[in-house]
């Protein structure tokens, strides 16, 4: 016997109300787990399909029970028991194990198992009948059907209690007989005559009418009992193609009647839950498929966005560098048209100054020509003065010579006038050219003022202009950005949208492989879980390319059906 080590002293409690359910074939491996029986024993799914069943076995169960196991389920009968399994990682828990071997057309293809919460009870006398046989079984315990029964007389009269009615029947039959045959002999044997003869013939016809009678009741009872027996029996092992015959109208056809109206209702059932099943799996197909459009279309989006947003961000911080260009060349322009008035005013000043040095100039020439013609006539009382000096002779000698240097003062000082108004004259001619130039370069100021006023102008409105497009950029950033974080919520609620159809999938699968151990005619195939699996896998494979450039999705699911498909889960 497989002994899986090693084991723990922690039990493991199995919820109320939750059953392990399994399936095997014929030689032990498993074929259907339900999801508690994954929870319950800590092994995975992949470790658990196709492995034997005795990988949950615990060391410490007796093999005995075992051996009962499957010599009842060899003859076709039931088994429920007490039973301890290992966890993988050496814990136990305990359960009542009820395995039904499955039908179809009427011959065995398999077991079903179904395991549910034990009582503390149960479990404290299970673990002590049990300790007991390991350890060399005292007290002649033994397990039968499941059950712990005494050996020995006990055990006796509990296999008489057991045997069948029929078999009850021709015992009784047999004795009745064989008390009738003995009284006929003692009749015969001690009576005389006629009166042996009249006994010899009652104890025929009481032997011949408790024959009629036992075949009678065999035909009533026991026929129809076993009929009944047998349908509950396929019932229990899920095969629903067999009929049951119900043209009696006593009670035991009233009972193979109502076992005949579950068979149907029971094929009802299970085709309406097949049924939905089957349309529960193409809704998680067409779930699935929409969730894998919808997901590309999002990614596309989600793509799109990104790249928009990335695109704003660059663009808003083009428009903030230029609206701070354009503030800072609005404040140089500001600046340049303080500076040029300031110019213009100087300009002005200059302008006023070079009509003062003008006027200056005339006064100064006026000056000029009222010395001119004071050294005229100097000059002139020089000569006059030299004349009468002339005259005078010798006595007037000395005057004459300062008359002649008078003169010639008159005559330098003439000279010097005269280069003075020269030079006067050409000043002011200069000065005139000057006031001119100014008086220019005072318009070309103005002009330039009021250019660089107006420029003024036009950098504010741009940066105004620029400071009110970096706003809405930001706007539009903000909204992209917002757009963005939609989207992402949206791929999110697929995701969870996907779970949903893998979880609803997964129970369809469930459900289909829970009802696939019932047998009726005409049944249809489902998709199979790895298909829908794998359209799920298509979903979260979504590539870069398919969302730059989304296009039409062909379906990857079969809708094939197939008559065998329920036996092929």
């Amino acid at each position: 016997m497989r002994k899986n080590l090693p084991i723990t002293n922690i039990e493991y409690e199995m919820a109320d109300g939750k059953p392990i359910v399994s399936k095997t074939d014929l030689k032990g491996k498993i074929t259907y787990i339900n999801p508690y029986f994954v929870e319950v024993s800590g092994f995975t799914e992949e470790e658990l399909i196709g492995a034997p069943h005795n990988l949950v076995r615990h060391p410490e169960m007796p093999p005995e029970a075992f051996a009962d196991l499957w010599q009842t389920l060899k003859a076709g009968l039931p088994w429920t028991g007490m039973v301890k399994n290992r966890r993988k990682n050496g814990d136990y828990y305990w359960v009542v194990a009820n395995v039904t071997p499955v039908l179809e057309n009427g011959r065995v293809t398999g077991y079903m198992s179904i395991r549910s919460k034990p009582s503390r009870d149960q479990i404290t006398s299970a673990d002590r009948v049990y300790r007991e046989i390991v350890a060399g079984n005292p007290n002649r315990v033994a397990v039968k059907q499941g059950q712990v029964v005494r050996t020995g007389l006990a055990g006796t009269a509990r296999e008489w209690n057991e045997l069948s009615i029929q078999t009850r029947f021709n015992v009784g039959l047999i004795f009745l007989a064989t008390l009738i045959a003995a009284m006929g002999g003692i009749g015969l044997l001690t009576q005389p005559g006629i009166v042996a003869s009249w006994t010899a013939g009652l104890a025929i016809t009481g032997i011949t009418v408790a024959l009629v009678l036992g075949l009678a009741l065999r035909a009533t009872v026991t026929v129809p009992l076993r009929q009944a027996t047998t349908a509950a029996r396929a019932l229990a092992g899920g095969d629903l193609t067999g009929t049951v015959d119900v043209s009696r109208g006593d009670d035991m056809g009233q009972l193979l009647r109502a076992l005949q109206q579950i068979n149907v209702n029971m094929m009802a059932i299970i085709g309406g839950v097949r049924a939905n099943v089957d349309a529960m799996g193409a809704a998680t197909r067409d779930i699935a498929e929409g969730n894998l459009n919808l997901s590309s279309r999002t990614e596309a989006q989600a793509s799109s966005l990104e790249e928009t947003a990335s695109s704003m961000e660059e663009f808003s911080s083009t428009v903030r560098q230029n609206a701070d260009n354009a503030r800072l060349a609005s404040e140089l322009v500001a600046t340049t048209s303080i500076i040029a008035t300031k110019g213009g005013q100087s300009v002005a000043e200059v302008r006023t100054t070079m009509g003062d040095i003008s006027t200056s100039a005339s006064k100064i020439v006026d000056i000029i020509a009222l010395i001119d013609g004071i050294a005229f006539q100097t000059n002139i009382l020089a000569l006059n003065a030299a004349v009468e000096a002339a005259r005078a002779g010798e006595q007037g000698r000395g005057f004459a010579v300062v008359a002649t240097e008078v003169r010639n003062l008159a005559q330098r000082s003439a000279a010097a006038a005269k280069e003075i108004k020269d030079l006067i004259h050409d000043s002011v001619s200069k000065v005139e050219l000057g006031n001119r130039l100014v008086g220019n370069a005072g318009e070309t100021m103005s002009e330039i003022i009021q250019s660089v006023q107006r420029v003024a102008g036009i950098m504010g409105e741009i940066a105004s202009a620029s400071h009110e497009q970096s706003d809405g950029i930001e706007q539009v950033n903000q909204a992209v950005t917002d757009m963005d974080e939609g989207t992402q919520q949206n791929a999110a609620l697929v995701e969870q949208a996907a779970a949903a159809a893998a979880s609803l999938d997964e129970q369809a699968v469930q459900l289909s492989r829970a009802v696939s151990v019932f047998h009726v005619h005409h049944q249809a195939g489902t998709a199979t879980r790895s298909e829908v699996v794998a359209l799920a896998g298509r979903e979260r494979a979504v590539s870069r390319d398919e969302v730059s450039s989304p296009r039409r999705l062909t379906k990857a699911v079969s809708t094939r059906t197939s008559s065998d498909e329920w036996q092929k889960i």
